[in-house]
């Protein structure tokens, strides 16, 4: 029955997308988020759905869009650099097999983000893109909130969300950074959402979808999510009035909540203090010790997958006894074929230091082009009242992005770089609209006639 679902859904996404061909982006978006062939047991597997959206949505826009004006943004061509240069290292990799099954949707990914901007030419289009994208991932998340209260908290690696492949956003880690990043995006939605008005229910939906992304973060147990949190309340501050006000209630929330968090969220918490007694931060930093040895050996990366060369040795330590009389407990590990767990490492272990430097272009251009919209319209009229804070929130969501990506190997995580393309569709449709008020008809204004009254 659930197949049969899922099914209609999408024959009716495919249907609308005939009538309007840029709903075929929105439904690759939708298959490339959610994944919905992973959910169903057997229709849906039978058939290449992800190929189909994507045949329909090149297709539809070369054969109905409008391509009056069309601007190609530097990072478009900074990410086919970057596809080029991957697939140039996929070619000469360590592991040429297991490097070609991440090839295989890397470079969708990849192409697909330099591809995107081309197709957001209105502010109806970008803000379609943002509310897919939040409502997929929202499928997701909602799930795990839901779960999270059901069975008073979860934990790291427990959490059910929908499948028990833990891969892409249905991984811990990932989905508490995407939940967390995505929370100005929502917040936006509530004062400035045009296809749904902010009247009360958006308000209120809005709202309880930002609680479930806190909740996210809690039920995986990651301490991932927590420093999202906390950056992404740091970063609203910049944006807010009372500033005052506004910490003494984010402080006084945070002590409200401290006794409702589950001991399997607090336990693993503290141990970002005492990381060297944790085995797995301890597995990571030996594991970023070895890639980076690794990296001034091979300059030009070892592509996909060359992790599962890696051979570490660590040592964990376990303080005990009182604090006048403590003794330190220390425990060999030897472990080989670690994944990176940093999407830094996983840049230079696997692009070495030309794909690392490519990326961090694409990142920080792109921070820094959402500063520049949000400082150029800051004192706009009331038509552009929504652009400063929509180049905030995909400025925030990024940062927030680039501060986990610090402990998961998320360098090609597909929603990112859909963020990537909705960043660049917003800078070009402003740049556009900017040529086009400057641009006058070069006539003679016409002559008034004055009456003189003697």
């Amino acid at each position: 029955m659930r197949d049969l679902v899922f099914v209609a859904f999408l024959g009716a996404f495919f249907a609308a997308g005939f009538r309007k061909p840029f709903i075929f982006v929105l439904a690759y978006v939708y298959i490339d988020i959610v994944s919905p062939q992973r959910l169903t047991y057997l229709l849906l597997n039978a058939i290449p759905i992800s190929l189909m959206a994507v045949a329909l949505t090149v297709g539809g826009w070369m054969l109905a869009d409008d391509k009056t004006d069309t601007r190609v943004a530097p990072r478009q061509a900074l990410i086919v650099l970057l596809l080029l240069y991957c697939g140039i290292t996929t070619r000469t990799a360590d592991f040429p097999v297991e490097a070609l099954d991440k090839w295989d949707w890397v470079w969708k990914c990849l192409a697909f983000a330099a591809f995107l901007p081309l197709t957001l030419r209105t502010k109806l289009r970008i803000e379609s893109l943002l509310l897919v994208m939040i409502a997929s991932a929202s499928s997701i998340i909602i799930i795990g909130g839901i779960k999270t209260i059901a069975s008073g908290g979860g934990g790291y690696g427990t959490l059910n969300l929908m499948v028990s492949n833990n891969s892409g956003l249905y991984e811990g880690s990932t989905i508490s950074t995407v939940a967390v990043a995505i929370i100005p995006l929502i917040l936006w939605f509530t004062k400035y959402g045009t296809i749904f008005p902010p009247d009360w229910k958006v308000k209120g939906f809005c709202y309880a979808l930002v609680f479930a992304c806190l909740l996210i973060p809690v039920g995986t147990s990651t301490r991932t999510g927590l420093l999202c949190i906390g950056l992404v309340a740091v970063l609203m501050l910049r944006d807010t009035k009372r500033k005052v006000l506004y910490l003494c209630v984010l402080g006084a929330a945070g002590l409200m909540a401290v006794p409702f968090l589950p001991a399997s969220f607090t336990d693993r918490m503290s141990t970002i203090k005492t990381y060297k007694a944790d085995e797995s931060a301890s597995t990571r930093l030996a594991v970023w010790g070895w890639t980076w040895q690794y990296a001034k050996e091979h300059p030009l990366g070892g592509g996909f997958e060359m992790y599962r060369q890696n051979q570490i040795r660590y040592d964990t330590e376990k303080v005990g006894g009182t604090a006048a009389n403590a003794t330190i407990d220390k425990k060999l590990t030897v472990d080989k074929a670690r994944a990176f767990h940093s999407a830094y490492f996983e840049m230079i272990g696997e692009q070495g230091f030309p794909g690392l430097a490519i990326w961090l272009l694409i990142n920080l251009i792109g921070i820094i082009r959402m500063e520049v919209l949000r400082q150029r319209y800051r004192k706009a009229g009331p038509d552009q009242a929504w652009i400063t804070p929509l180049a905030g929130a995909l400025q925030s969501a990024h940062i927030v992005y680039l501060l986990g990506a610090a402990f998961i190997a998320i360098a090609f995580q597909p929603f990112v770089y859909m963020l990537i393309g909705a960043q660049i569709g917003l800078d070009t449709y402003l740049a556009r609209k900017r040529s086009q008020a400057a641009w006058r008809p070069l006539r003679k204004p016409r002559a008034t006639a004055v009456e003189v009254v003697a």
